[in-house]
């Protein structure tokens, strides 16, 4: 198949899986390896090893270069407050007990020489960012299992290759009789070779964007470039030390005072999202379905004891007197995929051992990506139910982040709050944030865009952005700040009455501001005065026979706020959104206090909001309503 041909396919199977994963809410890697198995060794549509030659590797080993620095880049010293030591334990102690149990198990099971059952041992240490933070993203465990599995993720890989090198080293050496002696003067090279590069590339990279040197516009390819060269030269100078030299520059950047690295992150996430989808097709339409088939009960046997027994002991002696409760425990041991970097390595050790004319070390790739399979997809399949039966999955992301603290906004908040969903209003005005307090609401005293809003707001369950401030240049710049972590489609501002006089030439753009709330005649200063006047929030139920269209014929000036479909999922309306309410959906409205139903008997109940106590009297029925079904409005606000 010509190369731009099969690059075309592979961009657009990677895009598919992506999109697939997030669709049924299943980690992307399940989806990509099993894509890589279709397209290779079952259909033989895809041959790497021909297509790409002697370009394969490097290119998969720079790809996990950068993955592993724009990982390294999120490892902020502040997210591990109190974990520290369990992160150290899991990467060392958890490390070298994984390297001796699974270098065990597969010597009883699959009875392969020591040496090679070593080296398996070491690249099943293995873990890495490419499958725990997509994991992690779909799987939403509580904030202490992210930290500790996003940094033990990352790290890991790094020690996880050192251990595979340095076994690698002896395996060789000892042919020559000088096997421990070899090995330890490599490891301390290693060491010294990448953290030298890693910490004077990221020192020199921090100087240059702290101090302005480069323009903005080359922030990104700047970084990609110091990258690949620290890497390239680390490992020319000491064979495998480029990926701890590119950890290190990551980690010493993300935790250099000054240096802003938010648009770099960007950059690297979505370059990372590329190459971990066409790495894992590529790699896995490596694999020999004989090899895999040839491995028998023995593999299967590896894989139960990676999952069931080496990590969960790991886990164990590393988490003894930590500050984590059993669930969360019980959690960490569960989620432990292999990734990227144990494939990549046990295909680069496997082809020089072979060269070499090691007995066995065809069975490295087979039983590697028996694991790697085994775990994603066991671990897929189960860790979202175990994390919400444990208690320690963050709630859906459907809460709101409400710039403003005005009564404009705590009305909209408390409408919200008193649907079931969860907000957070922020405003800089102490009396403004006292009103909520008092009116129960969740608050934050400070400015949203503020360092300390990034260190210290509470982000949790929440999933959309109302920009409600009368200060026009706050709205812009809150949405700007929140568009990356919430998404555009998620984030909302409302106009204010300057927004109405400006021509569009003193306007921020769409893309800035995020998407308009409510109408184009609804401005901040607009609803203040109507609720001012005496309007109210109410939200009302549609049936079969009081319809949407009755609805708006019964309160044609009523202004569409919200809509609540049947699963409970919000609708929010917008200038350009096309919502069509049907029954059983609640409409979430503001409404003139003349022309409000707050308490109304359907079908012989009575509802009212929520337990609350009605604060406007019902409207007098004409004749021709007294036969028509009335609508249920439960809440006044």
């Amino acid at each position: 198949m010509d190369l731009t041909l099969t690059l075309a396919c592979l961009a657009a199977v990677s895009i598919l899986c992506q999109w697939f994963s997030w669709w049924v809410k299943l980690p992307a890697i399940l989806f990509l390896i099993l894509s890589g198995i279709i397209a290779g060794p079952v259909m033989g549509w895809l041959d790497p090893d021909q297509l790409f030659g002697d370009f394969l590797f490097p290119f998969v080993s720079l790809s996990v270069a950068i993955i592993l620095f724009e990982g390294s880049l999120t490892l902020e010293a502040s997210q591990i407050r109190g974990l520290t030591k369990v992160i150290q334990r899991l990467t060392i102690v958890g490390a070298i007990t994984t390297l001796v149990v699974v270098c065990i198990g597969t010597k009883f099971f699959m009875d392969l020489p020591w040496s090679i059952c070593l080296l398996f041992g070491a690249l099943m240490v293995v873990t890495g960012p490419t499958v725990v933070v997509p994991m992690l993203r779909t799987i939403r465990p509580n904030s202490n299992i992210s930290s500790v599995l996003r940094w033990e993720g990352i790290i890991i890989d790094t020690v996880g290759a050192l251990f595979a090198v340095v076994v690698y080293e002896f395996i060789v050496s000892s042919l020559k009789g000088d096997g421990i002696l070899s090995s330890l003067v490599v490891f301390g090279q290693m060491l010294c070779v990448g953290f030298f590069f890693g910490l004077m590339g990221g020192w020199l990279l921090g100087i240059a964007l702290r101090k302005y040197w480069l323009p903005e516009y080359l922030h990104n390819l700047a970084t990609l470039a110091t990258v690949t060269c620290v890497f390239a030269v680390s490992n020319t100078l000491q064979h495998e030390s480029g990926l701890l030299a590119v950890t290190a520059m990551g980690m010493l950047l993300a935790n250099t005072k000054g240096v802003s690295i938010k648009e770099i992150l960007n950059f690297k996430e979505s370059l990372t999202l590329v190459f971990i989808s066409g790495l894992f097709i590529v790699l896995a339409a490596r694999i020999d379905a004989d090899d895999l088939l040839m491995l028998g009960f023995g593999g299967v046997a590896v894989f139960l004891i990676v999952q069931f027994v080496a990590r969960p002991i790991g886990v164990m002696l590393s988490t003894l007197g930590s500050q984590l409760t059993w669930q969360e425990r019980f959690m960490i041991a569960w989620i432990g995929p292999r990734g990227i970097v144990a494939a990549a390595v046990a295909a680069l050790f496997a082809l020089r051992l072979a060269e070499e004319g090691f007995p066995h070390a065809n069975y490295l790739v087979p039983l590697t990506f028996l694991v790697i399979m085994g775990t994603v997809i066991f671990q897929s399949a189960t860790a979202g139910f175990l994390a919400r039966l444990l208690g320690v999955a963050d709630p859906e992301p459907s809460g709101f982040l409400i710039i403003g603290a005005n009564p404009v906004a705590r009305a909209i908040s408390a409408a919200l709050k008193q649907n079931g969903f969860r907000t957070l209003v922020t405003d800089s005005s102490w009396d403004n944030i006292s009103a909520a307090r008092m009116e129960g609401l969740d608050t934050y005293f400070g400015n949203v865009v503020s360092e300390h809003a990034d260190q210290h707001l509470d982000l949790l369950g929440l999933g959309y952005v109302l920009a409600i401030s009368p200060q026009r240049d706050l709205n812009v710049i809150a949405c700007m700040r929140y568009k990356n972590e919430f998404g555009s489609g998620n984030v909302f501002t409302m106009l204010t009455s300057q927004d109405i006089k400006l021509d569009s030439k003193h306007q921020a753009s769409w893309e800035h501001r995020g998407n308009i709330l409510f109408s184009s005649e609804m401005t901040f200063g607009k609803m203040a005065s109507l609720l001012a006047k005496g309007h109210g929030i109410h939200t009302t139920l549609l049936t079969d026979t009081f319809t949407f269209e009755r609805y708006l014929e019964k309160w044609p000036d009523a202004m569409l706020l919200f809509a609540l479909d049947l699963k409970g999922k919000i609708h929010i309306f917008y200038i350009g959104s096309t919502i069509k309410p049907i029954s059983g959906w609640k409409v979430i409205s503001l409404i003139e206090s003349g022309s409000k139903a707050s308490s109304v008997t359907v079908n012989g109940s009575v509802a009212t909001g929520a337990g609350e106590k009605s604060t406007a009297a019902l409207p007098k029925q004409s004749d021709s309503d007294k036969n028509d079904d009335l609508p249920i409005t439960e809440l006044d606000v």
